[in-house]
């Protein structure tokens, strides 16, 4: 049994250590694809943390199938997605900027990157939606083809085919913005 495994296991239990420890190991990779797929602070921040309520909420009923943690937990984030955009969607709120954050890093290499950031963001939502989230769930997230492959339900070919066509697209997005 392995370590992951074995707290689980102690998690389904009622552990509540157990939990914590899975959260602290997981909760920066479901930050990063949160904050990339909403490319807002306060709302991937609040998306997290109901990733993990839900997950704790139903930890009690997981089951281990030799299938990773993550995979489960990212399945949980990848709807949570999806109904933050439904919600958004019957909402139509107006844009408001958001606060920028005081830092002490270089300002100049702050925008620097965050113009990086947005403008492969853009690029991204270019994509079909199947790319989007192999491309968020693979970079952003940092999941090993077979992870994304359970989180989705596909099969690792076909998460391989559309990470090979979402970076070749990307490339030529980025290229001709830049030509442009």
């Amino acid at each position: 049994m392995s370590s992951e495994e074995n707290l689980v296991r102690q998690a389904v239990d009622g552990n509540q250590q157990a939990f914590t420890r899975l959260y602290d190991e997981h909760f920066d990779k479901v930050y990063r694809y949160m904050r990339f797929r909403v490319s807002n602070q306060a709302e991937a921040e609040d998306l997290t943390q109901e990733v993990f309520l839900k997950a704790l909420q139903a930890i009690g009923s997981y089951k281990w199938r030799d299938v990773p943690f993550a995979s489960w937990l990212f399945r949980i984030a990848h709807n949570q997605v999806i109904d933050h955009f439904r919600k958004q969607s019957k909402q139509k709120k107006a844009p408001l900027e958001e606060a920028a954050a005081v830092s002490m890093e270089d300002p100049v290499a702050m925008a620097e990157q965050k113009s990086e950031i947005e403008e492969l963001t853009s690029a991204v939502k270019e994509l079909p939606s199947a790319q989007q989230e192999v491309i968020s769930l693979r970079f952003i997230a940092g999941l090993p083809i077979a992870e994304v492959a359970r989180t989705l339900g596909k099969s690792e070919g076909t998460v391989k085919a559309l990470q090979f066509n979402g970076t070749v697209s990307l490339r030529r997005i980025l290229s001709g913005k830049g030509n442009g």
